[in-house]
C-alpha cells in the first residue's frame, strides 16, 4: 500500500510538472489585423522572430483590427495586439468607439513602431480631391472601427458628412475587389504603405490616391493632434505624383498581466534584429518613435527596455 501511494504521489508530481510544463509553453497570441493589411503581414514577420531569438514564443493571428483586439486583450484571449494610436486613445478614455462600453484600462503599451497612412484609393482618375467623393460609393471601413472614424474625420473636415456620400462598410480586400469590379468609386484605406490590398490592386490597374491640402490638413491636427501630416511618394503604387495625407501611429500593446520578460523579449528582439526582419516597415523602426507614446502608459516590461536604451516612458 505504502509503495503504491509513493507511486501515486510521484505520478501526481509529475503530471504537475507537466501541466506547469505546457503552460508555460504556451505560445502568446499578438492579434494583428486583415490578412490584406500590413498589421498581419508585419505581426507575422516580428512573431516569428520573436520566437526563433528568445524564449518567448508568439503566434500572430488575423484579426478584425484595432477595435477588436483591444477587445481581444480585455476578454483574455489576447496577450498583444496591435491598434491604431487613436483608437488607442478612445478606448483608454471611453470616447467614440467605447463610448457605449466604457473606458478600457487593462492594457498598456509597449511600442510605436510606424505611421499609417490615410489612404483614399480610387482607380478614376477625376476624383482629385476629397469634396470630389460627394454623392459616390465610398466604402469607409467597417461600421465602428478605426478606419470609419478616420474616415468621417476626413470627410467632416471638407464639409461633408456620411450622408454626403454613398457608404459602404468594407476591408481592405474586400474595397479594393469592390473598386476592381466597378462596384465602388473609392475607399478608405488606413494601414502603413505599402498595403498588401492596395498592391495587388496596383498591379493590374492603374491606382489613384486622393491628396489632401495643407490648409485642410492644418485644421484636422490642430482639431485632432493624433493625426500627423504624411506623405506618400509615388514610387509606392507608381502613382502619377506624391500624395499629401495624414496618418496615424501603429501601436502593439499588451494586457498588463503579460510577464514583463515577454515584453522584454518582444521590444530586443525586434529593435535588435531590424535588419533582418523581411518587412518594409522594419526600416521604418525608429526607438525615439516607439518611445514616444504620452496618452497610456508603457508596460513596466517597456519601460526596462527604453531605459536600457536611454529613453524614460511613460510608465
Amino acid at each position: 500500500m505504502k509503495r503504491f501511494l509513493a507511486a501515486l504521489l510521484i505520478l501526481c508530481l509529475l503530471l504537475g510538472l507537466c501541466a506547469c510544463s505546457a503552460k508555460k509553453s504556451r505560445d502568446l497570441v499578438f492579434t494583428t489585423g486583415g490578412d490584406q493589411g500590413t498589421y498581419f503581414a508585419f505581426g507575422g514577420v516580428m512573431s516569428q522572430k520573436i520566437s526563433e531569438v528568445t524564449d518567448t514564443k508568439i503566434t500572430a493571428i488575423a484579426s478584425g483590427g484595432s477595435k477588436a483586439n483591444i477587445e481581444s486583450l480585455d476578454a483574455g484571449d489576447a496577450d498583444f495586439g496591435f491598434v491604431q494610436s487613436d483608437v488607442m486613445a478612445y478606448a483608454y478614455s471611453g470616447s467614440r468607439l467605447f463610448a457605449e462600453t466604457g473606458a478600457v484600462s487593462g492594457f498598456s503599451v509597449v511600442a510605436a513602431l510606424y505611421m499609417e497612412q490615410v489612404q483614399i484609393v480610387t482607380l478614376n482618375p477625376d476624383i482629385k480631391t476629397v469634396a470630389d467623393l460627394a454623392d459616390r460609393k465610398v466604402s469607409i471601413g467597417a461600421s465602428g472601427s478605426g478606419v470609419y472614424f478616420n474616415a468621417i474625420d476626413i470627410l467632416s473636415a471638407y464639409g461633408l458628412s456620411e450622408d454626403d456620400i454613398k457608404p459602404t462598410y468594407q476591408s481592405f480586400g474586400d474595397s479594393a475587389e469592390a473598386l476592381k469590379d466597378g462596384q465602388i468609386d473609392a475607399a478608405f484605406v488606413v494601414a502603413g504603405a505599402p498595403t498588401n490590398a492596395v498592391t495587388s490592386l496596383a498591379a493590374t490597374n492603374p491606382v489613384y490616391l486622393v491628396s489632401l491640402d495643407d490648409e485642410h490638413i492644418s485644421a484636422l491636427t490642430a482639431s485632432s493632434p493624433y493625426y500627423t501630416k504624411y506623405v506618400i511618394p509615388a514610387s509606392v503604387y507608381n502613382t502619377p505624383e506624391d500624395v499629401s495625407t495624414v496618418a496615424v501611429g501603429a501601436v502593439v500593446i499588451a494586457r498588463n498581466d503579460v510577464k514583463d520578460a515577454d515584453v522584454y523579449n518582444f521590444l530586443s528582439a525586434v529593435f535588435n534584429n531590424a535588419d533582418s526582419l523581411a518587412h518594409d516597415k522594419a526600416k521604418e523602426l525608429d526607438l525615439a518613435f516607439a518611445a514616444s507614446v504620452t496618452d497610456v502608459p508603457y508596460h513596466p516590461g517597456a519601460v526596462k527596455f527604453f531605459a536600457e536604451k536611454g529613453f524614460t516612458v511613460n510608465g
